[in-house]
């Protein structure tokens, strides 16, 4: 007997619904844990356990300091807390804690070693120390030494070097021949900082993000990274750096090349300090999204916004913003800076901080806040294209040594605007490559594996999200 023309489709959509449920798309996603610099496990990693708590006076200078090192500002005013030891080859470095914001546990090679590397979306390289010559070897926290693996080229029979006619070589220029090895080098915002060696390939074990929870290995292309200079040797990235940006060499996009992965990853950002960065995961329909403003030399996560909208006052002003997870906190020049504070001011019923030179608050525009008062101040910024993104977390608390305040976590930049991550928390942030944008939707960060059904009238295609 012939069907009906809708309710064929309705049938045709529950097999396929059924299909999906049972086996994997094409396109997999992959995912890590990802863990604050402040988070228990990574202290547990470091063996770091005095490291100042999220909430204190101290734990926000610490963290807006290293947002002024990591991102080519001046140096702040000398931060006084107890220093971690950092022992590069056989010297010794006492440093502050700082560094890059998010690390991730990533196995490599055969037999796989595990490595916890820094996450930054401003560069494109995965490199790891390896077989190095100046670099971290280790950490020391009271007293006792833990050692960090160091990738041995000759320690893993899957590995293999880069020759100079891969198209993943940047510095073809400085090889006397094309089946040479490629060598690297990358220089990063803060002066002096850079990590030299040579490019290898070899297996990433990566685990799917499904309900089939499965290894999914895969060969990818790292730098071996003999040389590290400057912040790298005080620690920044004590293990290794995961590079997220948009250039060929960049996991996310060899990934994608591969055919594993959608050109796609998402970041999502837990108020505990735990999260999630799942490869593949794409762009869907229940979620925010505006468009990436591109240059043609160093392409970054770059956006418009063209409205602030604080306590319901909206005020239409445009400019340009990077998304940067690596930074810990807005910074924002004027007038963008000057029409969010005031306005947050205007609007908040507290009596403004009067703070003394000695109290090395970072932010300022800070209030006294009662022990049974509660304030909800909703941020929104209208992005280009329309959409919404209403900040959840923009208020930062501090409490201990005789004060309790309530503070606007924006600082005042000097150079460009940066959304950071604070302006991310509660948000599974989507770094879309693929079309080109950046969406959100919000998230408690515990991964689920949905269905998102993506349809136009016909035919039906079942995405993983």
């Amino acid at each position: 007997m012939a069907c009906h023309s809708w309710l064929c489709n309705i049938s045709l959509l529950l097999l396929l619904l059924s299909l999906a449920s049972q086996s994997c798309h094409a396109l997999n996603s992959f995912g890590f844990d990802i863990h604050h610099r402040f988070s228990d496990p990574v202290k547990e990693i470091l063996g770091v356990h005095d490291l100042p708590d999220k909430g204190t006076r101290l734990y926000y200078v610490v963290m807006a300091h290293r947002d002024r090192i990591f991102r080519g500002r001046r140096l702040a005013a000398a931060v006084h807390h107890s220093p971690l030891t950092f022992v590069p080859a056989n010297e010794t470095y006492q440093i502050g804690a700082f560094g890059f914001l998010h690390f991730a546990n990533v196995s490599v090679g055969t037999p796989p070693l595990s490595f916890l590397v820094a996450l930054d979306t401003g560069s494109d390289l995965f490199w790891l120390p390896c077989n190095c010559t100046k670099c971290v070897r280790g950490v020391e926290s009271n007293g006792e030494k833990i050692a960090f693996n160091i990738y041995d080229l000759k320690g893993s029979s899957t590995s293999q070097t880069v020759l100079c006619n891969s198209n993943l070589c940047e510095l073809q220029r400085q090889c006397p021949s094309s089946d040479s090895i490629c060598p690297y080098e990358v220089n990063y915002l803060s002066n002096g900082t850079s990590t030299t060696g040579f490019l290898v390939e070899d297996v990433l074990h990566l685990i799917t993000d499904d309900d089939e929870t499965k290894d999914a290995d895969t060969r990818i292309t790292f730098g071996c990274g003999q040389v590290q200079t400057g912040a790298f040797l005080d620690g920044a990235a004590p293990n290794g750096l995961f590079g997220l940006g948009m250039g060929n060499e960049s996991v996310p996009s060899i990934l994608a090349k591969e055919g594993l992965t959608s050109n796609s990853f998402s970041m999502c950002f837990g108020s505990d300090g735990l999260g999630r960065i799942t490869f593949g995961d794409n762009s869907s329909l229940v979620q925010g999204k505006t468009p990436f403003n591109l240059r043609a030399l160093h392409p970054t996560y770059n956006i418009t916004v063209t409205q602030i909208i604080v306590g319901g006052n909206a005020a239409d002003l445009e400019f340009h913003a990077i998304f940067d997870s690596g930074t810990s906190f807005t910074h924002l020049n004027d007038p963008a800076y000057k029409q969010i504070t005031n306005s947050f001011n205007s609007a908040i019923k507290l009596q403004r901080y009067s703070s003394s030179s000695s109290d090395e608050l970072p932010f300022e525009y800070c209030y006294d806040l009662s022990s049974n008062k509660t304030v909800e101040l909703p941020i929104n910024l209208t992005m280009k294209g329309g959409d919404n993104y209403l900040v959840t977390d923009p208020i930062v608390t501090i409490s201990g040594e005789g004060v309790n305040l309530l503070c606007l976590g924006v600082l005042k930049s000097n150079n460009v605007n940066i959304i950071g991550q604070n302006f991310m928390t509660g948000y599974r942030i989507v770094f879309d490559r693929e079309n080109m944008i950046l969406g959100w939707r919000e998230s408690n960060c515990e991964y689920s594996s949905l269905l998102l059904l993506h349809y136009t009238a016909y035919p039906f295609s079942i995405n993983y999200c």
